[in-house]
């Protein structure tokens, strides 16, 4: 019932269309045991009586009655299926607002595919959880209107054919869980087939490169099983409840075709109120399979609405810690004083004493080997993660009392990995930014050295580069990204090992490029090639999450062995 109502909270803003639904399911319901009652007067009127006004009245009536209810059944269903899809728009939409701002932790353990279930998947069966509840009370209203044309028809009878209705509603409870636990089971493995085929799609070219098509079918092929599996076992329980459905009442009919076949042939009863009788019996027979589908999808929903709920009810670490100050970086000093950080509580510290104080337009090179913390360290600046212990400063002012979204502003990030989104390249250059003029991007694409290889392309600025740029060679989606940088203009950069995918021709291009970046910014530079950064003002040298030395090139080579193994390596042996 909790989920219900926190789904009911999303159809209440449609409860005019909801209401109304409800009104033309009274009308069905109402015409349905009319379309039984009338059976009455028309046998016992017209063909004993042979009444010849009833005659002309009663097939009037019955258009009547059926034109009444098909145009009551359409609006109905128009308005929940109507007012459903409308929900889902909004449940979409505050799924993805919801899960766009969770902290970069949450989306390190959870699978894009996994995400992506869940805002199409698990929202599309939620969109029935409220107009199945209402199919539950149309059904229910109209059995209840049959009950009663059965029992004003024949009481007696009436109340033995009746009583095995309780028998009916315990397999529908029943199997509605079934189908609920089977239904969430089914949307957790979709959300796994999502994850897999996400994951081989985006390393198709690695899956070729290794002649894994084969195991990777397989590894699919095992996934979906599972799913298919979990959705046969819910189709046994969701079509098992007509074959019991028919089976009772078929027993109910027997017995009242044999013991009501009786009374009319002792003429305790005429033909007209026996028949009447028993089409209000058999036509109670379809709302009762109604009920039990209505049911189902409702606790399908419940099922999906649990998973989707559980994302929303996910705590924001870092913005329910956000700041009140805007952040202005240009000109300001940044300190890390004795900052320590681990990702879990349980586990050990990835960073520990971090000591660091840089003047405005330095640049800070880290060096250290796999797995010494460089890129953690600059994942702390923009509070991509928050410190575990200690702080980090800028201009004195702890970047926890700044708001976050300001803080990132001043911010910008070359990564190793450029990522470009499926869109123009203008676009792409200007993402983020809002009434950028178009002199504006060229500038930043010149600075980057861009533009000539932008203007060769089939549409120029105007040009669609495909899903992660892959039309363009690393070389370039590297230099739109620094051209993006550039055109932010933050005070602060960081440089992701920007140029260690590249072969020697493109990384002096995108290097140049990088030297018109980093200008006048205080810069943080990730390099796994020394050459890049031999001149950088302070390099850093990290060993297991610790500072082992700070200085420039010349002091380091005879103060920190972990820096002259990697020089030696790369100097020497190269």
């Amino acid at each position: 019932m909790d989920k219900l109502k926190r789904i009911w909270g999303y159809f209440r803003p449609h409860k005019i269309n909801l209401i109304l639904s409800i009104i033309f399911s009274l009308v069905v319901a109402g015409t349905t045991g009319a379309t039984a009652y009338i059976i009455k007067p028309a046998l016992d009127g017209i063909f004993i009586n042979q009444d010849k006004e009833k005659l002309s009245i009663i097939p009037l009536i019955i258009i009547l009655l059926y034109t009444l209810k098909g145009i009551s059944r359409f609006f109905q269903n128009f308005l929940l299926r109507k007012t459903g899809q409308k929900v889902i728009q909004t449940i979409r939409n505050e799924l993805l607002e919801k899960i766009i701002i969770l902290p970069m932790k949450f989306f390190s353990k959870n699978s894009t595919g996994m995400l992506m279930s869940r805002i199409t998947n698990d929202i599309y069966v939620i969109q029935d959880a409220i107009p199945s509840a209402i199919s539950l009370f149309r059904e229910s209203i109209t059995i209840i209107v049959l009950a009663g044309v059965v029992l004003n028809q024949e009481l007696i009878l009436g109340s033995i054919a009746l009583f095995v209705v309780p028998l009916l509603i315990y397999p529908i409870v029943y199997l509605g869980k079934k189908v609920k636990k089977y239904s969430k089971r089914g949307q957790e493995k979709m959300g796994d087939i999502s994850s897999l085929l996400q994951e081989i799609f985006s390393g198709i070219k690695v899956v070729k490169a290794f002649t894994n098509e084969e195991k990777e079918k397989e590894k699919f092929k095992k996934v979906n099983d599972k799913f298919v599996n979990d959705q046969i076992k819910m189709i046994i329980y969701d079509e098992i409840s007509s074959p019991l459905l028919e089976f009772f009442g078929a027993l109910g009919i027997a017995f009242i075709v044999y013991y009501g076949g009786q009374q009319v042939l002792n003429g305790s009863t005429t033909p007209g109120t026996f028949f009447s009788f028993l089409a209000a019996l058999a036509l109670m027979y379809e709302p009762f399979k109604r009920l039990n589908r209505a049911n189902s999808k409702v606790q399908a929903a419940i099922g999906a609405a649990e998973r989707v709920f559980g994302l929303m009810d996910i705590n924001n670490e870092i913005l329910e810690k956000d700041g009140y100050l805007e952040c202005k970086a240009q000109g300001k000093e940044i300190t890390f004083k004795n900052v320590y950080f681990k990702y879990e509580d349980d586990e050990d510290f990835i960073l520990k004493e971090i000591n660091l104080n840089l003047k405005p337009g330095t640049t800070v090179a880290l060096v250290g080997s796999s797995g010494a913390g460089k890129s953690t360290l600059v994942n702390l600046l923009p509070r991509f993660y928050d410190i575990t212990d200690g702080s980090i400063c800028i201009g004195g002012t702890d970047i926890r009392n700044f708001k976050i979204h300001s803080l990132r502003r001043n911010i910008g990030i070359v990564s190793q990995e450029p990522f470009l989104f499926n869109d123009s390249i203008k676009n792409n250059i200007a993402y983020g930014l809002d009434n950028v003029l178009e002199e504006d991007i060229i500038m930043a694409a010149k600075a980057a050295y861009a533009h000539d290889f932008i203007l060769d392309l089939p549409y120029g600025y105007n040009t669609f580069i495909g899903e992660r740029g892959v039309r363009l060679s690393g070389g370039q989606r590297q230099r739109i990204t620094i051209a993006r940088a550039l055109l932010k203009n933050p005070p602060i950069l960081i440089l992701d090992e920007a140029t260690s995918a590249l072969d020697t021709e493109s990384e002096k291009i995108v290097q140049k490029a990088l030297e018109n970046l980093m200008k006048g910014r205080t810069s943080f530079v990730i390099a796994h090639r020394l050459s890049t950064i031999l001149n950088a003002d302070m390099i850093v040298v990290l060993k297991n999450g610790k500072i082992e030395a700070t200085g420039k090139h010349k002091d380091l080579i005879s103060i920190s062995s972990t820096y002259k193994t990697l020089y030696d390596m790369q100097f020497k042996n190269g």
